[in-house]
C-alpha cells in the first residue's frame, strides 16, 4: 500500500514537472519579451532623463550666449555713441560749452561782450604806444581769446568740483539700494542734499525722467554738460545694469572705488611732476626777469627791442619760441589717468 502511494506521489510530481516544463516552454518567449520590454522602457527613460539633461545645459548655455550677445551689443551700441559724444566733448559748440561752464548767458550776450573785451583790449592797446599792426591782434585777443579762455577755465572748475563730489553721491546710491529704495529714489536724493554741481547734473536727470526719458538715457545724457570721462562710467554702467540685469549696488560701489582711485592717481602724479613744473616756471619767467632787471640796470642797452622794427621783429621771434617750449613742457608734464 506504501508503494502504491508513493508510486501515485511520484507521478503526480512528475506530471506537474511536466506541466510546469510545458507552461514554461510556452511562456518563454512572453517572459523573454516583458524583460526586453521592460529594459528597453528603462533604456528610453534613462535617455529621456539624458535628453533632459542635456537640454537644460543647452538651455543654459544658450541664455548665457544670449546674455552675453546682449552685453556686446550693449557695449557696441554705448562705444558708438560714446564716440560721437567724444567728438562733441573736444570741439563742443560755444553754445554747449557755455552750459558746460554751468553759465547761463545766452549766445547772443556772450558775442556782446566778446566785442566788447575785443574793443577794449584794442584801446588799451593804442594808448599804450603799441604799433599799428599789434591793435587787430589785441583785439582778436579780447574778443575771441580771452572770453573762451574764461569759459574754458570755468567749466574746468567745475568739472574738479564735480569729480570729488561725485563718489560721494554714488555711496549715497549705493546705501539707498541697498536699504531697498529704487534707483530713482536716490537720484532724487542727490538731487535735492548734495553739492553743486553734482545737485545740478542729477536734477537735470530727475527732470528728464519726469518727461519721460528713462534712467539709463538720462544718466548716458549727463556728458553733454559734464563732460568728462566719469560720467560717462556712470552713465554705461547704469545702461548695462538695465540691460543685462545685476546687482547695481555692487556695480555702483565698485565705480564709486574706481573714480577714488583715479583721483587718488592724479593727485600722485601731479606730486610727482610738481618738481617739472616748477623747473618750467622759472624757465618760462626767468627771460622776463632778466630784462626787467637790464632795463633797471641799463635802459638805452635794451631799448632798441621795443622802439625799433628789428628789435619788435626779435620779440616776435622769442615769444613764438618761447610758447613753443612752455607748449612742449606742457605735454611732458601732463599725464592722462
Amino acid at each position: 500500500m506504501f508503494g502504491l502511494d508513493a508510486t501515485v506521489l511520484a507521478m503526480i510530481l512528475l506530471a506537474g514537472l511536466s506541466a510546469g516544463a510545458v507552461a514554461y516552454v510556452f511562456m518563454f518567449d512572453r517572459i523573454a519579451s516583458e524583460k526586453k520590454a521592460g529594459k528597453r522602457l528603462e533604456t528610453i527613460k534613462k535617455a529621456e532623463t539624458d535628453r533632459a539633461v542635456v537640454k537644460a545645459s543647452r538651455d543654459r548655455l544658450a541664455e548665457a550666449a544670449k546674455r552675453r550677445k546682449s552685453v556686446q551689443d550693449s557695449l557696441n551700441d554705448l562705444d558708438a555713441k560714446q564716440k560721437v559724444k567724444d567728438r562733441n566733448m573736444r570741439k563742443p559748440p560755444l553754445k554747449l560749452q557755455i552750459k558746460q561752464a554751468g553759465i547761463t548767458l545766452p549766445i547772443e550776450r556772450f558775442y556782446l561782450f566778446s566785442a566788447i573785451s575785443g574793443l577794449v583790449f584794442a584801446v588799451l592797446a593804442l594808448l599804450g604806444g603799441a604799433p599799428l599792426w599789434a591793435v587787430p591782434a589785441a583785439a582778436l585777443a579780447g574778443g575771441i581769446g580771452l572770453p573762451r579762455w574764461v569759459i574754458t577755465f570755468i567749466k574746468a572748475r567745475r568739472i574738479k568740483a564735480f569729480l570729488d563730489e561725485l563718489p560721494n553721491a554714488l555711496d549715497i546710491i549705493v546705501r539707498a539700494v541697498k536699504s531697498g529704495l529704487p534707483i530713482n529714489d536716490g537720484i532724487r536724493l542727490i538731487a535735492n542734499e548734495s553739492r553743486e554741481p553734482v545737485r545740478t547734473e542729477f536734477r537735470r536727470m530727475v527732470e528728464a525722467q519726469q518727461i519721460g526719458m528713462s534712467t539709463p538715457e538720462a544718466a548716458l545724457r549727463m556728458t553733454d554738460t559734464m563732460p568728462c570721462p566719469e560720467a560717462a562710467f556712470f552713465g554705461i554702467v547704469i545702461q548695462i545694469q538695465a540691460q543685462a540685469g545685476g546687482n547695481l549696488s555692487e556695480a555702483l560701489g565698485n565705480l564709486s572705488r574706481v573714480l577714488r582711485d583715479r583721483k587718488r592717481m592724479k593727485a600722485k602724479v601731479q606730486a610727482l611732476s610738481m618738481e617739472a613744473k616748477a623747473s618750467a616756471a622759472i624757465i618760462g619767467a626767468l627771460p622776463f626777469i632778466v630784462a626787467f632787471l637790464v632795463y633797471l640796470s641799463s635802459p638805452n642797452y635794451i631799448m632798441p627791442l621795443f622802439v625799433t622794427s628789428t628789435g619788435h621783429i626779435v620779440l616776435g621771434v622769442s615769444l613764438i619760441w618761447m610758447a613753443i617750449g612752455i607748449f612742449v613742457m606742457k605735454k611732458m608734464m601732463n599725464f592722462e589717468v
